[in-house]
């Protein structure tokens, strides 16, 4: 490698920020969010990651028998959760020069093995006189690229059309008032591309998916009586693409988190009026990528 490419790798790898290079950029972008990391079980105002047994998603006979059986293993790895509030709505967060965990995985140290990592963030937007966003990440497992042929990468690299036809959230209110129970339901599911607008950011080693919760006049409703007690509200959200036919079954999470009696206040403060990042991530080369951010 001649000595000017040695030189744009370094800078590469450790440019966006002044901070230490680290080790495991997943390790600094879980433990870093706006939404603190806490214990499944006894944790409050905070995030945690329910395992996949507590969804129960189609099984491998459900366009027979209709049956579903407990998910398994997630596809991807949780990655960190940020609640945000902004003078208007966020999107595309993950192309913002702040956004800290893809600032985070440049800064690894092991800049080429890192960016063969891709990460979802599914990013919920929350109408009201503050915006708010409850962004989740996901990554890909270390060594384990999305597998070419599943119905995940088919969802990453697909058309809008079909993304929102396949888009789906299962959740569970584990803990909260009758009232949010009741308008909830205690365990549903629900095609969110469907239900609500949907607007996907293809970049080069991430997709995000921001859900604008305002273009449901019934979603914003539910959400608004939810939020008057999120404190006592604890949430189980669960992410997957829905399996259509025999071939797709049995479904899988592709991620899922816990939301435990959060507090609206815990919110960082984000202002909407910054630039999306024009810099685009490198690849495993340690060379920025000559491709628009939007695919």
């Amino acid at each position: 490698m001649c000595p000017s490419k040695a030189k744009q790798k370094r800078h590469h790898c450790s440019s966006t920020s002044s901070a230490v290079p680290i080790e495991d950029w997943r390790e600094e972008a879980i433990n870093g969010g706006s939404l603190k990391h806490v214990n499944l079980d006894t944790g409050s105002n905070g995030w945690a990651s329910p395992p996949g047994e507590l969804f129960f998603l189609r099984g491998p006979d459900y366009l027979t028998k209709k049956a579903k059986l407990p998910s398994g293993e997630w596809l991807l790895n949780p990655a960190g959760v940020d609640w945000l509030r902004s003078n208007a709505k966020l999107d595309h967060v993950l192309a913002r020069p702040d956004n800290r965990v893809m600032n985070a995985l440049r800064r690894s140290r092991n800049c080429e093995k890192s960016f063969k990592d891709f990460v979802i963030a599914v990013n919920l937007q929350v109408p009201g006189r503050d915006h708010y966003s409850a962004v989740f990440y996901f990554s890909s497992k270390v060594d384990e690229p999305i597998d070419s042929n599943s119905l995940l990468y088919q969802f990453i690299n697909g058309s809008d059309a079909f993304r929102n036809s396949r888009f789906k959230l299962v959740n569970k209110i584990v803990k909260g008032p009758w009232i949010v129970k009741t308008a909830v339901g205690n365990y549903s599911a629900c095609l969110l591309g469907k239900a609500l607008n949907c607007y996907y950011h293809r970049g080069p080693n991430y997709l995000e998916i921001d859900v604008d919760i305002g273009s449901s006049a019934i979603a914003a409703a539910i959400l608004k009586l939810a939020l008057g007690c999120a404190s006592a509200v604890t949430v189980d959200m669960g992410f997957l693409v829905e399996a259509q036919s025999n071939e797709e079954l049995p479904e899988k999470l592709f991620g899922a988190v816990r939301i435990s009696q959060m507090e609206l206040n815990s919110a960082t403060y984000v202002d909407s009026a910054t630039p999306t990042s024009k810099v685009l991530p490198v690849n495993s080369s340690g060379e920025s990528e000559n491709e628009d951010l939007e695919q």
